[in-house]
């Protein structure tokens, strides 16, 4: 039986009993999330021993779009697999256990069987979010940098794609054509100086893509809180791990505040927020990362929030939305605001 599905309805109690190795006798299933480059649905599973012990409840996740779509986010569909697969048991990062991984062999379909985070809930990129919240997000984010800090077998697995020079102009001229189609699209909600410092981001992006090479870890790319699931108690989990990488730390640290806190709640914050991740690093054993630096690199990781979003704007699989579009623009206007807060144009 295939170990990669690409609608519900193959998602059977017969397909279901061979991934898990138990026998599964109905199953039903409902949509959840959001996601731009891919679908998912909560299974809800009964066992043909009822007391079996395995999970009533399961997230399925699958390919969206069609094949055109899908080879040009191929490399997200390698980089989630490949996290679980053979990264997320060697950090300590708060994320949901996996129980059935698999990529297609043209890598345009894959397939996820991931634990139910009920009763936790997603965050909300529109809504923003409390300091008090984001001092837990940024500390899951120490758990994810810290255990593969410098660590240079990262830079051995293909599907992370460090960015050499050849591939930073790659991805600069992307984003130039990017940002000239996200410009003209949302000509009506810009603000001129969000449009001016967009503009500024492009014309630097090939330089930012390679500055400060050291530190580098594993990073989630799009931390983010649409991406992040809040559980009634402890911190946040995150999710999405379509566009891991090796890189800047604090390029996850910086998108992640840049875009999750309303623009007053960020600037009263942003220090003790940064110093929350030194210490949870620190703890975790990076000693020789001081707060300045620390700081600094966070106002370079700014960058991540524009670059991500015309991007991601522009290759979404999925139909275009109001909600779709509304996310896209707060990434980018509490961003660019934040950029020009910290003057972090300065720093290329």
């Amino acid at each position: 039986m295939d170990r990669v599905v690409d609608s519900i309805e193959a998602v059977t109690p017969a397909w279901l009993t061979e991934m898990l190795g138990i026998v599964v006798a109905e199953v039903t299933a409902e949509p959840v999330g959001t996601g731009q480059i891919g679908r998912s649905y909560r299974l809800t599973i009964g066992y043909q021993d009822p007391a079996a012990d395995a999970p009533p409840s399961l997230v399925v996740k699958f390919a969206g779009g069609d094949e055109a779509a899908r080879r040009r986010v191929s490399m997200a569909f390698r980089n989630e697999t490949g996290f679980y697969a053979q990264l997320a048991a060697t950090v300590d990062v708060l994320t949901p256990r996996c129980v059935h991984c698999a990529l297609s062999d043209d890598a345009l379909g894959f397939t996820l069987l991931l634990e139910d985070l009920t009763p936790a809930r997603p965050g909300v990129q529109l809504d923003g979010c409390s300091p008090e919240q984001a001092k837990g997000a940024v500390r899951n984010l120490a758990r994810l940098h810290a255990p593969r800090w410098n660590d240079p077998a990262l830079l051995e697995l293909d599907f992370l794609a460090p960015t050499t020079a050849a591939r930073a102009e790659y991805l600069a001229g992307l984003v130039t054509q990017a940002t000239t189609e996200f410009a003209g699209r949302f000509a009506d909600e810009l603000h001129a100086l969000d449009l001016a410092t967009l503009h500024s981001v492009d014309e630097r992006v090939g330089a930012w893509l390679l500055a400060r090479p050291a530190p580098f870890s594993l990073v989630h790319g799009d931390y983010r809180l649409d991406n992040l699931m809040f559980p009634p108690a402890g911190d946040p989990i995150a999710l999405d791990w379509q566009t891991v990488t090796v890189g800047p730390p604090a390029r996850d640290l910086g998108y992640f505040l840049g875009t999750a806190l309303p623009v007053p709640d960020r600037r009263a914050a942003e220090r003790a927020l940064v110093e929350e991740y030194r210490a949870g690093l620190a703890a975790r054993g990076v000693r020789d990362y001081s707060l300045d630096d620390c700081f600094d690199d966070y106002r370079l990781g700014l960058f991540q929030g524009p670059f991500i979003a015309v991007l991601g704007s522009m290759t979404a699989t999925t139909d275009r939305s109001r909600d779709a579009d509304a996310m896209f623009l707060s990434l980018v206007t509490r961003s660019c605001a934040a950029i020009r807060d910290l003057d972090a144009l300065d720093l290329l």
